[in-house]
């Protein structure tokens, strides 16, 4: 007489409604989970909430400690430290699709205080959770090591390429900077004259000078206080006859 086959998992099991989210979300490739297919997604067994953020809300300050990594799914996030000379310095920033937070995930305090520049939506993951899908899913991990190198990277790339050098080249990568990172049909975020000198290491003179200097040529256009447009083959042509320069 056959015995009956009893499967050990539930065959007919329904993923969490949170993997349902994250199979449908419109991030998904860019963020660190895109590193997972449908099979990992399902590993999800957790809510993970989404925030959002007004714009200058401050997120976390230098030296706290937190307990979740974030996903951005829109806006960006600037990452700013006081000088031992008590200047302020913008060091950093993250937009769509960004892991930001990860010092959280090995217990650690936060480097920066991270303020954000427009409205943002980030989806908050626990340590824990983040600590246990990647046990369990290598290819995570894995997508963690390269986010962590990137983050580090463009660290080291904001430091040589907008820090140093002529005003004009700085802010020229500054906007095309900006530009990769605004979503598509979206005007750009335009930072203040003084966030553009505590980014690109200029007095807020310096910066409206070239602001000015780059709307009379037609590469910039404003759009209200803190929005614009750019011309993409005024901007590249810019680019290029500064590196050339």
């Amino acid at each position: 007489m056959l015995m009956p086959v009893i499967p050990l998992y539930r065959t007919d099991a329904v993923p969490h409604p949170q993997a349902q989210v994250c199979v449908a979300c419109e991030v998904r490739q860019a963020a660190l989970f895109g590193a997972l297919d449908d099979a990992g997604l399902a590993r999800i067994h957790e809510h993970i909430p989404s925030t959002e953020w007004a714009p200058d809300a401050v997120l976390w300050r230098r030296g706290e400690r937190g307990s979740a990594a974030y996903t951005l799914r829109s806006g960006i996030v600037r990452f700013e430290r006081i000088t031992s000379s008590g200047e302020r310095r913008i060091v950093r920033l993250a937009g769509r699709g960004d892991l930001i937070g990860q010092q959280a995930l090995l217990g650690e305090a936060y480097a920066d205080e991270a303020v954000a520049c427009t409205p943002v939506r980030m989806c908050r993951l626990p340590a824990p959770m983040i600590q246990r899908m990647g046990a369990e899913e290598p290819a995570l991990l894995q997508e963690l090591m390269r986010r962590w190198q990137r983050a580090v990277d463009e660290a080291e790339g904001w430091l040589a390429e907008l820090t140093t050098g002529p005003a004009r080249r700085r802010l020229l990568r500054l906007l095309d900077r900006l530009a990769a990172d605004a979503e598509p049909g979206a005007l750009l975020w335009m930072p203040r004259r003084d966030e553009i000198g505590d980014m690109l290491n200029m007095t807020v003179e310096t910066a409206s000078r070239v602001v000015s200097q780059l709307r009379r040529e037609g590469v910039l256009t404003l759009q209200g206080p803190r929005n614009a447009t750019v011309e993409a083959a005024a901007l590249r042509a810019a680019l290029e006859a500064e590196d050339a320069g």
